[in-house]
């Protein structure tokens, strides 16, 4: 006798009990791990955007120095810019 997928029925003909639930999805988690997963890539994809249009406003990459672009705050050390005194 060749085996059967019908539920409740072995394949000798005897009845059985019926499983019940064997698979629980539980939803919410499932819709909030997707929030998540959606929040980071976009995350991600902004500050990759916004670092590329950085570098080329710069001219260099991030933590990079060139010929034009040796310190980003070098009028702090030649005491061009100093803080006005509190009235």
């Amino acid at each position: 006798m060749e085996p059967t997928m019908e539920a409740g029925v072995e394949p000798a003909g005897e009845a059985r009990a019926p499983l019940g639930p064997v698979v629980k999805i539980d939803e919410g988690r499932i819709q909030a791990h997707l929030d998540e997963v959606v929040r980071a890539t976009v995350e991600e994809t902004l500050n990759a955007l916004l670092d590329a249009e950085a570098d080329h406003l710069c001219g260099a990459r991030k933590y990079e120095r060139t010929e034009g672009r040796q310190d980003t705050r070098r009028e702090a050390t030649t005491g061009a810019c100093r803080p006005r005194p509190a009235r």
